[in-house]
């Protein structure tokens, strides 16, 4: 016989779990008292009620359930209809925007100002109902700040994303993806020098190295 008070259990440990992932994720976070107060913990609280709300075809209810998470997270806007799995995190969270058909896979992190979209509704509309519109993370996938993701593509388990870089297409698994990199042209360079400067990347910085975590935007 299954006690009464498995399902609470069951829930606190879930809870202590994600408390803990805050920690491990944000090295300013120092106890689970301070971690349940992260911004994550607001938007996914409000979101896991909100899916709930949509699979029920309670749209209303559920959009209006999103938009207070929204703003009492500070900014994290994600759709009531997407898909997120377990121990996810937004470190900083501001700006983030995640679409209503996005499908996100277990620990996954995302800086501030990432954006999970479509490529556009003059796109979508040629798209069949109920059809994808937005990307699909797979697990343990990190999005750096202020980057995009868009339309119905698939970024492999573990790959990163790095800061600033938009992405229009499938990422493999363990593949690291960034944007080109500022780079100083003329050191000292007067304002009337401006149209000296070069725009496109340095030759050498294709072969640049691996993504480090810091060039992702956080701490």
């Amino acid at each position: 016989m299954i006690s009464p008070l498995a399902p609470i259990k069951q829930a606190a440990a879930a809870a202590t779990d994600y408390l803990d992932t805050i920690i491990k994720r944000d090295p300013s976070i120092r106890s689970r008292s301070e971690a349940a107060l992260h911004p994550t913990v607001v938007a996914m609280l409000g979101h896991r009620i909100a899916h709930r709300f949509y699979q029920r075809r309670m749209y209303k209810a559920a959009r209006a359930l999103s938009l207070i998470a929204r703003l009492a997270s500070g900014g994290i806007e994600i759709h009531p209809g997407a898909e997120i799995g377990r121990r996810f995190f937004v470190d900083h969270g501001c700006g983030v925007v995640i679409g209503e058909t996005a499908i996100i896979g277990d620990d996954v992190t995302l800086f501030h100002q990432v954006t999970l979209g479509s490529t556009g509704w003059w796109n979508d509309a040629k798209r069949d109902p109920g059809e994808r519109r937005h990307p699909r993370l797979g697990d343990a996938v990190t999005v750096g700040a202020n980057a995009c993701v868009l339309g119905p593509i698939m970024i492999g388990d573990h790959a990163m994303i790095g800061a600033q870089a938009l992405v229009l297409s499938d990422v493999p698994p363990h593949a690291v993806v960034h944007a080109p990199r500022a780079a100083v042209i003329e050191a000292g360079a007067s304002r009337s020098n401006v149209n000296r400067l070069r725009l496109a990347p340095r030759a050498e910085e294709e072969d640049a190295p691996a993504l480090r975590p810091a060039a992702l935007g956080g701490k």
